[in-house]
This record gives structure tokens, C-alpha cells and sequence, in this order.
């Protein structure tokens, strides 16, 4: 990245200087200092009228004779700054510059340059401040640019990974944001590594200690400024300069050097845009709970690799690598219950589910990436350090999000609750059954629910009620790779349970019984094939007979065992009219009812047809 000052190796460079043969006699370590101004003197106490950063030409005609006074003119000119010293050989110094200033231009550091050939100054001069000046100009345009970029990204409503995204772009250097805590929320490397980027970011973060709101910290080369509005601050954004291969002798030399007036632009408007963002988003989700949501739906849908997961996951705080991992969601019976109707009372009552979903997870002391997955779940995917600590740590969970939903009274949490955030570390001591008893014995006096109901084992938070809650734990696996798969096993097992009545804390893959297992395997060609061949002819002629249905009808009979009294009161019909139905289904299907095998057969198909109807 090119700074807005040319450096003397550059001005050495341009035509006019080269046109004199230039040679570096001193001070080549120099060379990367930016040059502010080119100035001619030929007086010795040039040095009172420089500010600092000039490249000072001269033929070296007022320079002082003695020795003593050419170290004093050196030095003067290197304490007041100025980027180096050109000398044109021939009306002074016919060989070359005198021993003496050479020695003391390279104690000082200070680039001195001998020009062998005659040159007018004033091309040299002309050449370097329209460089200087194009320079200006480029960096006024990139500044306007700047400001336009992320005036879209707000009006847009841009994501943080954009606004980062299109800093890094524009900066050319790696961009990290963090919260308070030193947890990465997002970063772009810009090109670079990212596991060298994040590791152990938050010890290295927390030695970044510049001073102010926006200011470079030279020892770590890092470019900072606090992400906030209204007296809320909530992360800091950090730009690395120089990137790595840029110019590193640039800032040995000039330690004090910070990066160029755009790059401190670009950082603070696009903190502001993450702050406007934020704040226009206040009643969403919060950003650590979006980057939840976007690491698992990574994990479920394949859209990111999965070593990028990981790293980022730790980034936040959440570590998966070499974790024993196991996939929960959490999700309501009923898609909508009574009462609650349109899209915002869905929305709030997910929101309401994953905030309670959190606090379970912080109160049980365990690690998970947890978000609602879709429009009726919430997912978790815990990170064990031990896999004999499943069983616990799943119980531990079951118990402390029963306690947060019967402590709110509704099945949602409190008004003390905080957003799901990622939990502690991993603390599973407790055993299954004391997390049980602390569960039932929640004081129901805050829950506003008689002693009499949770001594009954009734639990508001679960059952059939309309607020009642499903809680399915995957296959626990060992790598991220197989992630995915515990994800989607905790899903399935979560939608065949809708139909188990029973009341379980967890409910694991064994529980899902044949209704459960026949919705696992709703979208199995064959087990479709099953149902059509069981079943076609029945379908076909109720849709050729909407008024007759026969299908209630056989599904009457079945359901009371075979019962054909009981079938007939169930079905609402005369006995005679049901036996005639069932004797016109026996022909259309071609089976013996009487059959316990074919009776059975249709059953499964019946069982297996409204898992197919359900999605």
C-alpha cells in the first residue's frame, strides 16, 4: 500500500534524479522515510526554517569547511527530520562528499545521496510535488469512496461479514471485529491466513492497548477504534498495517509513522455503520446470536467449510475441535397454538424459545453454538470435553431449561432473562438425577402454579398443552465432520416426537417408536412405494368419492384394534353401514380384514402415509 508521501528510495528513482547518477553514500537504512517537501539550501542553518520531512537539495557551496562544522550541519539536519540530504557533485565537492559528513549522516541514520552528473533542481523539485500532490489527490478520491461505500452499506442494512468484508477489500489489510470480551464477532483476513490471524486472538487482543477512541498502536501494528453510539460501546474494530511484505523497514525506521489518513477513515465509518446497523436492528437478534445462526446453518446445509466453522467458533469463545459434539433441538408441539396467530407471534415465540434455550445452556455450564435453525426449532450443538459426561450434561440442560420456563410462568423466560449467548466452559458434574430434583423442586410460588401441580410431576414447559416443548438429542460424535449428522438425527427425532404423547426429558433416537421412525424415513422412495402399493387403490377411489372417505373409515377399524363395534362408534357410523363400508374396502383392496398380517401391513401403510402427508 502506498502511502501518501513518496519515500526517498522513490524519489531516487524519478527521471530527473536518475538523469544525475545518483549514488547513496550514508544512511541506506533511510530510505523508506516518506519525503513531505523537496527543498533547496545552500545556507548552513537551513535547519531553523524545516519542519520536518524534507528531502533538502544542495550543491554544497555554503556549507561550512571544517570538519566540525559539517558534523554540527548533519546533525542539525537530522534532528529537526528531514527524509535525507542530496548533494550535487561539481561546484564544491568535485569526487565526492567530504569523509566526515558521510561518517555522520550514517550515525545519524540520515540518507545522503551524491548526484555525479549536473541536474537542474527545479525538474527534480517539479517531479516530486506532483507526485506529492497526485498522491493527495488519490487519497482524497479513495476517502470519497470511503464515505460512499459505507454510506450504501447503511442505507442497505448491510451484515457485519459485508461491512468487514468491504473494509478489508478496500484497506488491503485483515479487518477483525470484537466485542467486549476479545471474542471475535467477525474478520476478513484480506488474502492472509486466518488460523494465524485468530490464534489465541483474545491474549493477543488484549495486549492492543492503544490510546483513544480511534489510534494506531505501533508495537503490534495494529489500527483501532471503538465500535458504539449513544454512550454504549460494545466492541472495537482492528485493521492490521502494514499487512504482512509491506514496507517493514518503513516502520523500523520511523516508529512513530501511522498508517495513511484514508486508513483511519475507512475504520471509523465503518464502526459507525456497524453501529447504525446494530442500532437499527436493536430489536432483532443480537450479532453474537446471527453468527450462531450462521455457523450452524454452515454445518447443516454444507454453505461453509467445515475447518472455517471451527475456526470461527473458537474465535467466539466456542471450542469444537477434539470435543466430543452432540446436536439438540428444542422446538414447541404445536406449530400454532391457540391464540398466538400470524408471523410476529410465531417470531416472538421463537425468539422467546432460543432466549430460554440460552439461559438453560449458561445455567447448566455448557459450551454450544445454539440459534434458531428454522422458522419452529432451536438448535444447540454442545461441546463436551468428556463423552462420559453425554447422558449428564444432556440431563443437566433438560433440567435447567425447565426450571427457566416454569420460572416465567408461560414457557418463556423471565423479564430478568438474558439473549443466548455462548455459554462457560463445560461443567457436567452435577449428576442426571439431582438436575431432576432440582428441576421438580423449582419454587412454584414464583411460577404463580400450586405446590400440588409440580408434586404431581406436571410440567408446564412439556406435555400436550399448548406451551409444551420437545427436547431431542442426536447420536454424539467426535469430530465437526460429523456434526452435521447429529444435527439432523436431533431434527428428525424432534419431528417424530411431536407424535409421542409421552413426557420425556430428552427424547434419543430409541424413543421415536414405529410413528417416529416411519417420519425418519417419510422422503425413502421405497417406503412411498410401500404406501401406494398398500394404499393406492383406496386413495384413488375416495378421490373419485370425496363424500365417502373410506379411508377414515379403515383407519377407524384399525385403531380400535380390529374392533368393529368399537369402529363403528369411533367412525360415528350405523354397524351395518360400517361393515358394508368395510366389505367395499376389502374388494377395492383386495385383502382379508380378518387378516392379522394384511390388517397389520395397512396399519404400518396408514401410519407411514400420514408421515409422508406431514412436513
Amino acid at each position: 500500500m502506498s502511502a501518501v508521501f513518496p519515500t526517498v528510495r522513490e524519489v531516487l528513482a524519478l527521471d530527473p534524479v536518475r538523469h544525475g547518477a545518483p549514488r547513496v553514500v550514508a544512511g541506506d537504512e533511510g530510505l523508506d522515510r516518506p519525503v513531505r517537501w523537496v527543498h533547496v539550501a545552500e545556507v548552513p542553518d537551513i535547519a531553523t526554517l524545516l519542519g520536518g520531512g524534507e528531502l533538502v537539495l544542495t550543491t554544497g557551496i555554503g556549507l561550512p569547511g571544517d570538519d566540525a562544522g559539517l558534523r554540527a550541519f548533519i546533525g542539525d539536519l537530522a534532528d529537526v527530520g528531514v527524509s535525507g540530504l542530496v548533494v550535487e557533485l561539481g561546484r564544491r565537492y568535485v569526487s565526492g562528499v567530504p569523509r566526515v559528513m558521510a561518517a555522520a549522516a550514517e550515525r545519524r541514520g540520515l540518507p545522503l545521496v551524491e548526484l555525479r552528473r549536473a541536474t537542474p533542481f527545479v525538474r527534480i523539485t517539479e517531479a516530486v510535488h506532483a507526485l506529492i500532490v497526485d498522491a493527495q489527490l488519490t487519497e482524497l478520491r479513495a476517502s470519497e469512496e470511503i464515505h460512499q461505500r459505507f454510506n450504501d452499506l447503511s442505507v442497505e442494512g448491510a451484515d457485519a461479514a459485508e461491512v468487514i468484508r468491504q473494509a478489508a477489500e478496500l484497506s488491503g489489510c485483515p479487518v477483525v471485529l470484537e466485542n467486549l470480551s476479545r471474542q471475535v464477532l467477525g474478520y476478513d483476513p484480506a488474502g492472509e491466513s486466518a488460523e494465524l490471524l485468530l490464534d489465541g486472538w483474545e491474549q493477543h487482543s488484549r495486549r492492543i492497548r492503544p490510546a483513544g477512541r480511534t489510534a494506531y498502536d505501533p508495537d503490534s501494528g495494529w489500527l483501532v477504534t471503538t465500535v458504539g453510539a449513544r454512550g454504549q460501546d460494545w466492541g472495537r474494530l482492528l485493521l492490521r498495517w502494514p499487512a504482512s511484505g509491506d514496507v517493514p523497514s518503513a516502520r523500523a525506521v520511523e516508529p512513530t509513522a501511522g498508517p495513511p489518513t484514508r486508513l483511519t477513515i475507512l475504520i471509523e465509518r465503518a464502526a459507525s455503520t456497524l453501529a447504525l446497523g446494530r442500532l437499527i436492528r436493536r430489536d432483532a437478534e443480537g450479532l453474537e446470536r446471527q453468527i450462531h445462526r450462521t455457523l450452524l446453518t454452515a454445518l447443516l446445509d454444507h454453505s461453509r467449510p467445515v475447518d472455517e466453522v471451527g475456526l470461527r467458533a473458537k474465535a467466539l469463545g466456542v471450542v469444537l475441535d477434539r470435543r466430543h459434539l452432540v446436536g439438540v433441538m428444542v422446538r414447541h408441539r404445536a406449530d400454532d397454538p391457540a391464540g398466538e396467530v400470524g408471523p410476529e407471534a410465531g417470531q416472538a415465540r421463537l425468539r422467546d424459545l432460543s432466549e430460554a434455550v440460552g439461559q438453560a445452556l449458561r445455567e447448566a455450564k455448557l459450551t454450544a453454538l445454539t440459534s434458531a435453525v428454522d422458522d419452529h426449532s432451536v438448535g444447540a450443538l454442545l461441546a463436551l470435553s468428556d463423552p462420559a459426561a453425554e447422558d449428564r450434561a444432556l440431563s443437566a440442560f433438560a433440567g435447567a431449561l425447565r426450571r427457566v420456563r416454569v420460572d416465567a410462568g408461560t414457557g418463556r423466560p423471565g423479564p430478568g432473562a438474558e439473549p443466548a449467548r455462548a455459554a462457560a466452559s463445560t461443567d457436567v458434574s452435577r449428576p442426571g438425577a439431582e438436575a431432576s430434583r432440582a428441576a421438580l423442586g423449582a419454587d412454584p410460588s414464583r411460577a404463580g402454579f400450586g405446590v400440588e401441580t409440580v408434586r404431581a410431576g406436571v410440567d408446564v414447559s412439556r406435555g400436550a398443552g399448548p406451551g409444551a416443548v420437545i427436547v431431542a438429542a442426536g447420536s454424539g460424535v467426535s469430530t465437526l465432520r460429523e456434526a452435521r449428522r447429529s444435527l439432523v438425527e436431533a431434527r428428525q427425532i424432534a419431528e417424530a416426537a411431536r407424535r409421542d404423547r409421552r413426557d420425556l426429558p430428552i427424547f434419543r433416537l430409541p424413543h421415536v417408536g414405529l410413528a417416529g421412525l416411519l417420519h425418519l424415513l417419510r422422503d425413502e422412495p421405497r417406503l412411498q412405494t410401500f404406501v401406494e402399493r398398500e394404499l393406492g387403490a383406496l386413495l384413488e377411489y375416495d378421490a373419485r368419492h370425496p363424500r365417502e372417505q373410506l379411508l377414515d373409515t379403515l383407519r377407524a377399524y384399525l385403531e380400535q384394534g380390529r374392533n368393529k363395534s368399537a369402529g363403528a362408534a369411533a367412525a360415528h357410523l350405523s354397524r351395518p353401514a360400517f361393515y358394508e363400508r368395510l366389505a367395499r374396502i376389502a374388494r377395492i383392496l383386495d385383502v382379508d380384514l380378518d387378516s392379522v398380517e394384511a390388517s397389520l401391513s395397512l396399519h404400518v401403510a396408514l401410519l407411514a402415509l400420514e408421515a409422508v402427508r406431514t412436513p
